[in-house]
C-alpha cells in the first residue's frame, strides 16, 4: 500500500509518541477519536500538491458563500495545500516538534488509547498492525454476504431507481385518468450555470436520488446539494472546487450513490454517505445529513483517482457517472476523451473500500494480475485500454458488477490494438466485486472501429423461461441490438446470429471483421439507408444530400471507415440506445426503449492532412490549435489517421438533417418474446427549423434524444430526452402522449418519481445539453397533482 507524504509525517510523529492515537482510531473505523475538521492543515488537509478537498468545506444554506467559489478561489486552496505539505515534510524531518506543541491541548483524549510512548516504538507498530487487521476484517465482512438494499417507491435510492436499475416505481397516485392535472409543485435552481471557459460546454444529465425527506443532487460541476423533497428548500451544499479546465467534453454529473455502513451506530457521522466521482477525477464521500466530508475516507473525504494513471492532463480523464457500490466496494471507471492518442490514460476499473477509501482491487485488462493491487512503484496502469464511461450495475446478491465497456482510445483505427483490448472492447464484463476478477464477458462488436461502445446501464430482471425465471441482464447497444444474458454465466438466452459478408474496406482489410454478432431477441435498428431516404428543408437540400450520399462510401450496416471519401455510419454513435438506458415494467412484462435513428457522416484524415490542419491532442493544446468538439477533427495520435465526424448528419446549407424523419422514437417491447408492442416517434418540430430558427410546429417528427424514462405501476411513462424541450407522460399500453409541459431547457436527463407524506412527485432536471443544442438551465422541476 502506498502512503501519502501526510501519512509519512504522522507516522514519524507516532515514533515520538505524538498524535498517532486519533489517527489510528479513525483508520480503524472508531468514532471516539479526534475528528479534525476540514481546513485544519495539520492532519485534516491532504499533503500532496493536488490535495483532494484542500481548504473546502460544506456550508449550510444560511452561508451565502456556499455556491460562490470560482476559479479565482483555487490559488488559495492550492496555497493551503502546499502549506500543509511543507508542514508535513518539516514535521517528518524534525520529529514534529512544532506539531506536538500545536496539538498538545486538542490531542489530550489520545492518552486513553494506550499508545506507546517514544521509548516503545515496537508496541506502537503492533497497535497499528492490529488496527489494520481490524479494518481488513471489517471490510471483509461487508464482502462476504449481500447487504440489505433500499427499495424504490417512496424513495428513489439508486440512479436506476432500484438496485436492479429497472427505472420502475410501484407508485400509482398519478394515473392515466388524472395525469392531465399535473402542475409544478416547486422548481429548485441549483445556481450551477456555465461561467467563463465553461460556456457552451454544459450537459448536466443529472438524476437526483430521493431518500427519506431529502433529494440528493449534483450540479454539472460536481457541487453536491441536499434539498427538501416536498418544497425544494436547501439543506446543505458541498463544493469540491472542480475547475473549468477539468471539463472533458461536457460538464456532466449524471448522479451520485449512497452507502450505509452496516457496522455504524445510528447517528454516527457518515453512517450513511453520499459518494460522488468528479470531472477532475476525485472520489468524494460526504455525510448524508450534513454534507461534511467523511474524514475516515481517503484524505479528508477524498480519494485521488489520478493515482497511478500518469501525467495529469485536465479534461482527458474524468468521471461523469455515479459509481456502483457492491458488497461495500465502490466501483468506478472513467471517461477518457475520445480521439486524442493511442497512449491515452488507462481504462482501468477500480474498486475502493466504501468505509476507508482504500484501493480494494484494480482490473487493468492489459495487466490483470500484475496490477491487481495497483501497478509496481514508478509504473502506471496500462495506457490506451478500453474504458467504462457510463454507469455500471451492482448485483448485490451474486456479488458481481456489470461493466458496459467502451472502445480503445483510438476509436476509428484498430490495427495497432493488443489482444487484451480486442477481447474486452465493446463488451459487457462481469467482475467479482470483492476481488476484481473477471467472471464472464460478452462482446457486442468484433474489432470495433465505429465507436459503438456500450453506453447503456444494464438492467437486471427475472426473465421468464420454461415456466420459471432466470436471473438475467438486459443489455442494449448503440447499434440497436438488445441482448438477454444469463446473469451468472453471460450466455445469451436467445440465439446470437452472425452477420456475414460484411465489407472490409481498403484502410485495414486484414483487421476489419467480416462477421458481426446480432441479437435474435430484438433490435431497434432500422433498415439500411437508400438515396430515397435523403431529405431536406428544400429541394436544394434534398439534392445536395442525395449527391453526398452517392459520393460517400456506404455498403450498409458496418461500412468500414475510409479516407478517400466520407463513409456513412448508420446508426451513428448516439445509437440505438445510449446512456439513458431502458426502463422495465416487471408487472406488465414490458421494456420501454427510446432510441436514435440518425446516421453519422465521417471521414478518416490522413496524418499529413491532420498536421496541415494543426490537429493536436489534448495534451498539446494551446492558443494556436488543439482538438475541438469530440469527433470534429480528432488527431488520433499513434494511428495513421485522424477522424472527422458529422454526428447527426446535417446539410451545411440549412443545418437540417440529411435523412428523412423520424430521427428518434420510443418503443414498447414484450419482455418475454422480444416482440414490438408499439413504436412512436418522440419529439416535435416546435424547436426545429432551418438555420436553427424554431418552426413552432407541433408536428411529431421524432427528434434526436438523450436520456431515459421512468415507468409507474399506474401505466405511465415519464420522459424528457427529445430536443423539443417537452416533458411527457405517455400511456404504456398505447404509446399515446397524455400530458406534456414545456421545460426551460432540454430534459436530457433521466426523471424520477417519489412520495412525500402520501403525495406522489415526478421530477426532471431541465439542464439542457450543448451537443443537443437545447439551451442551458439549472432547474430541477417537481410535478404533483393539486393538493
Amino acid at each position: 500500500m502506498k502512503h501519502s507524504p501526510l501519512w509519512t509525517a504522522l507516522c514519524a510523529s507516532a515514533a515520538m509518541g505524538l498524535a498517532l492515537g486519533p489517527v489510528m482510531a479513525q483508520e480503524a473505523g472508531e468514532t471516539d477519536g479526534i475528528l479534525v475538521q476540514p481546513g485544519e492543515t495539520e492532519s485534516g488537509t491532504a499533503a500532496e500538491s493536488e490535495a483532494p478537498g484542500a481548504g473546502l468545506t460544506a456550508s449550510p444554506t444560511e452561508d451565502d458563500t456556499a455556491g460562490d467559489e470560482t476559479d479565482e478561489d483555487e490559488p488559495a486552496a492550492e496555497a493551503s495545500s502546499e502549506a500543509a505539505e511543507e508542514d508535513a515534510a518539516t514535521g517528518a524531518e524534525s520529529g514534529d516538534e512544532a506539531l506536538a506543541e500545536e496539538e498538545t491541548d486538542e490531542a489530550a483524549p489520545a492518552a486513553t488509547l494506550d499508545v506507546a510512548p517514544a521509548e516503545a516504538p515496537d508496541d506502537a507498530a503492533e497497535t497499528e498492525e492490529d488496527a489494520g487487521e481490524d479494518e481488513a476484517q471489517s471490510a471483509q465482512s461487508f464482502r462476504d454476504q449481500p447487504q440489505e438494499q433500499r427499495e424504490v417507491g417512496t424513495d428513489w435510492p439508486f440512479w436506476g431507481g432500484d438496485t436492479n436499475a429497472q427505472r420502475y416505481s410501484p407508485l400509482n397516485q398519478i394515473t392515466r385518468e388524472n395525469v392531465g392535472e399535473l402542475e409544478r409543485a416547486f422548481v429548485f435552481n441549483s445556481g450551477d450555470l456555465p461561467e467563463g471557459t465553461a460556456d457552451g460546454k454544459y450537459s448536466p444529465e443529472t438524476t437526483p436520488l430521493k431518500v427519506g425527506d431529502d433529494l440528493l443532487i449534483c450540479g454539472a460541476m460536481n457541487e453536491l446539494i441536499s434539498i427538501k423533497a416536498d418544497t425544494g428548500e436547501e439543506n446543505w451544499r458541498y463544493d469540491p472546487g472542480v475547475p473549468n479546465e477539468a471539463i472533458p467534453y461536457g460538464a456532466t454529473c449524471r448522479g451520485v450513490s449512497l452507502w450505509t455502513n452496516p457496522a455504524a451506530a445510528e447517528g454516527d457521522t457518515c453512517a450513511t454517505r453520499v459518494i460522488e466521482a468528479t470531472l477532475d477525477a476525485k472520489l468524494i464521500a460526504v455525510d448524508v445529513e450534513t454534507g461534511m466530508p467523511c474524514e475516515g475516507f481517503g484524505e479528508n473525504g477524498t480519494v485521488d483517482l489520478w493515482q497511478d494513471i500518469g501525467e495529469r492532463v485536465p479534461g482527458w480523464y474524468a468521471v461523469t457517472a455515479p459509481p456502483a457500490i457492491v458488497r461495500g466496494v465502490i466501483v468506478t471507471g472513467a471517461q477518457v476523451k475520445d480521439g486524442q492518442a493511442e497512449e491515452a490514460p488507462s481504462g482501468v476499473i477500480r474498486g475502493f473500500d466504501a468505509e476507508t477509501g482504500e484501493l480494494a482491487w484494480a482490473w487493468d485488462l492489459g495487466a490483470e494480475e500484475q496490477n491487481r493491487n495497483g501497478p509496481p512503484e514508478g509504473e502506471v496502469y496500462t495506457r490506451g485500454t478500453p474504458n467504462m464511461w457510463t454507469t455500471a450495475t451492482a448485483d448485490e446478491e451474486l456479488g458481481l458488477v456489470y461493466l458496459p465497456m467502451g472502445n480503445s482510445s483510438v476509436d476509428y483505427y484498430g490495427s495497432n490494438r493488443s489482444e487484451a483490448e480486442e477481447e474486452y472492447s465493446t463488451s459487457l464484463v462481469a467482475l467479482d466485486a470483492t476481488t476484481g476478477e473477471v467472471a464472464w464477458s460478452f462482446q457486442t462488436v468484433y474489432n470495433d472501429v465505429w465507436d459503438y461502445d456500450l453506453g447503456s446501464q444494464v438492467t437486471l430482471v427475472d426473465f421468464p423461461q420454461d415456466g420459471g425465471t432466470v436471473p438475467a441482464v438486459i443489455l442494449p447497444s448503440k447499434q440497436g441490438d438488445i441482448y438477454i444474458l444469463d446473469r451468472e454465466t453471460g450466455e445469451s438466452l436467445f440465439d446470437v446470429e452472425e452477420i456475414t459478408g460484411l465489407p472490409k474496406g481498403d484502410i485495414e482489410p486484414d483487421y476489419i471483421s467480416d462477421v458481426q454478432p446480432s441479437s435474435t431477441y430484438h433490435t431497434l435498428r432500422h433498415d439500411d439507408l437508400t438515396a430515397r431516404d435523403m431529405w431536406g428543408f428544400s429541394p436544394i437540400d434534398q439534392l445536395w444530400c442525395r449527391i453526398q450520399f452517392h459520393r460517400a462510401n456506404y455498403d450498409g450496416f458496418y461500412t468500414p471507415p475510409s479516407a478517400d471519401r466520407h463513409f456513412i455510419q448508420f446508426p451513428g454513435y448516439n445509437g440505438g440506445s445510449d446512456w439513458g438506458s431502458v426502463a422495465v415494467d416487471p408487472e406488465r412484462g414490458v421494456i420501454i426503449a427510446n432510441y436514435n435513428n440518425i446516421p453519422n457522416h465521417n471521414r478518416l484524415i490522413p496524418r499529413e492532412e491532420a498536421e496541415e490542419r494543426n490537429l493536436r491532442p489534448i495534451y498539446e493544446q494551446d492558443e494556436e490549435g488543439g482538438s475541438g468538439a469530440e469527433g470534429a477533427g480528432d488527431p488520433q495520435i499513434g494511428a495513421p489517421y485522424g477522424i472527422d465526424v458529422n454526428a447527426g448528419w446535417r446539410s451545411p446549407l440549412t443545418q437540417m438533417p440529411c435523412t428523412k424523419p423520424p430521427y428518434g422514437g420510443i418503443r414498447a417491447i414484450d419482455l418475454e418474446t422480444g416482440e414490438t408492442l408499439w413504436d412512436e416517434p418522440i419529439g416535435t418540430a416546435r424547436r426545429n427549423g432551418p438555420w436553427g430558427i424554431p418552426s413552432f410546429l407541433p408536428l411529431k417528427i421524432g427528434t434526436p434524444n438523450n436520456g431515459g424514462s421512468v415507468v409507474t405501476e399506474s401505466g405511465l411513462i415519464f420522459i424528457g430526452a427529445a430536443t423539443d424541450n417537452l416533458f411527457r407522460a405517455i400511456d404504456i399500453e398505447t404509446g399515446e402522449t397524455l400530458w406534456q409541459d414545456v421545460l426551460p431547457a432540454g430534459g436530457q436527463a433521466n426523471p424520477i418519481t417519489y412520495e412525500v407524506d402520501g403525495r406522489q412527485y415526478v421530477m426532471i432536471m431541465a439542464g439542457g445539453h450543448h451537443f443537443m443544442e437545447t439551451g442551458v438551465s439549472d432547474a430541477f422541476i417537481a410535478y404533483a397533482l393539486p393538493e
